[in-house]
């Protein structure tokens, strides 16, 4: 009697679900081991406030999101792409809509019911799940001898090929801590190191006054811009959040690779905050310039331009008093904010990790070279995406292309 090949998926994030749900469907014995009591926990949190599955626009556009990896990720998203997650969802009785801004959701926003969905489909195909189970990487690798430790002691396992799919360094309470990088480099595989992405910063510092008034709030219908030491250049419209020592939100998290790898060269970054991206500069010179007879200052800004709250305290905080009525510097400002940025917001609290597992120490496959049998995906390579449901798509994505070379390398 034949024996299917047995496959040990270390990890049950989406990239692990997704390499089981092809495994199994190969016929393959699959089994799953998470440290934590349940999987998918970050997939939950990042359901929260309406899960991001995929994005709807172009395909080329959403490639250009992974920058420098694009080539990488590339062959991966052709195969599953963000067409194949919205059927894939569709195929779970999950149907989707597209957002004003492109984004794609479930119709009623929450994660739980898919990832209920998906568990059940995975589970009826024969995948078993081992819970509390903690990869103890350290030491030489062994297939015959996976070590995990479980409330109960340490158990083994043993499998035909392995599939990592062991997540970044942020949200470690949620399971994803890192530990893997330095077993994984005392195997031979090449690990970049790991780095805070979509994430917070600090900046020099707001004035007490501010910081005590704007602290949380967002500044809405702006826009930012940053060209690096290289050239690089970063501008777009959105929104984001004032912190006590710093900013964070959607549209820093889309410009912080540049920021933060800015920050680890010079030490500092510098980006410019446009107030009324709307408004020329001349437009903004010509309100500013209104005579405004016996209103203040601020009544004229908000009757005029519509400035006020936290955009009217950040010109505060970049000029002084008398620079505030100098008109061309004004209006050259609410253009123009500086801000400057000194530090990334530690790596726990980033929505998602930069560096991981080089591409290089890999086969197309997604095979490690140093330890044939074993491969890696999802969050622990070396890629990084803006959040917009580009995360969440290449980890599915890359998943999905393990699980296929592990089925070519077994003959499934």
């Amino acid at each position: 009697m034949n024996v299917s090949p047995t496959v040990a998926v270390i990890g049950g994030g989406p990239a692990g679900l997704m390499a089981a749900e092809v495994l199994s469907a190969s016929g393959a014995q699959v089994h799953v081991y998470d440290a934590m009591p349940s999987v998918g926990r970050k997939f939950l949190l990042a359901g929260r406030g309406g899960l991001n599955l995929t994005h709807s626009e172009p395909f080329d556009a959403f490639m250009s999101r992974f920058g420098e990896r694009r080539a990488q990720l590339e062959p991966m998203l052709a195969q599953f792409g963000p067409q194949q997650v919205r059927e894939w969802a569709s195929g779970l009785g999950i149907e989707t809509f597209v957002g004003t801004s492109g984004r794609v959701f479930p119709s009623d926003m929450k994660a739980a019911p898919l990832l209920r969905a998906w568990l059940h489909r995975l589970r009826a195909a024969g995948v078993q799940f081992h819970m509390r189970h903690r990869w103890m990487g350290e030491g030489p690798f062994d297939m015959a001898s996976l070590r995990f430790s479980t409330p109960a002691g340490e158990v083994t396992a043993k499998a035909d090929a392995v599939v990592l799919a062991l997540g970044g360094a942020s949200w470690a309470r949620l399971g994803s801590d890192g530990a893997w990088a330095p077993w994984l480099q005392a195997q031979g595989m090449d690990v970049a190191p790991l780095l805070p992405a979509n994430c917070g910063f600090d900046s020099t510092g707001w004035s007490e006054h501010f910081s005590s008034r704007f602290a949380g709030q967002p500044f809405k219908s702006v826009a930012i811009s940053f060209t690096d030491s290289h050239g690089r250049h970063f501008a777009r419209k959105g929104e984001f959040v004032a912190t006590a020592g710093g900013i964070e939100g959607s549209l820093i998290y889309a410009a912080s690779a540049l920021l933060r790898d800015e920050i680890a060269e010079k030490g500092s970054a510098t980006l410019l905050l446009d107030l009324l991206p709307d408004r020329s500069a001349e437009q903004v010179l010509a309100a500013v310039k209104h005579p405004r007879g016996a209103r203040s200052l601020s009544s004229h800004l908000k009757s005029r331009l519509g400035l006020e709250g936290i955009k009217a305290g950040v010109l505060h905080e970049a000029l002084s008093r008398e620079a505030m009525h100098d008109a061309e510097q004004l209006a050259a400002t609410i253009k123009a904010v500086p801000l400057k940025l000194v530090a990334a917001r530690p790596i726990d609290e980033a929505i998602s990790t930069a560096g991981g597992v080089r591409f290089d120490t890999l086969d197309a496959q997604l095979m490690s070279t140093a330890l044939p049998g074993v491969f890696a995906a999802g969050e622990m390579l070396d890629w990084e995406a803006p959040t917009g449901g580009y995360l969440l798509t290449a980890s599915m994505a890359s998943g999905a292309a393990a699980a296929r070379g592990v089925i070519q390398r077994l003959g499934l």
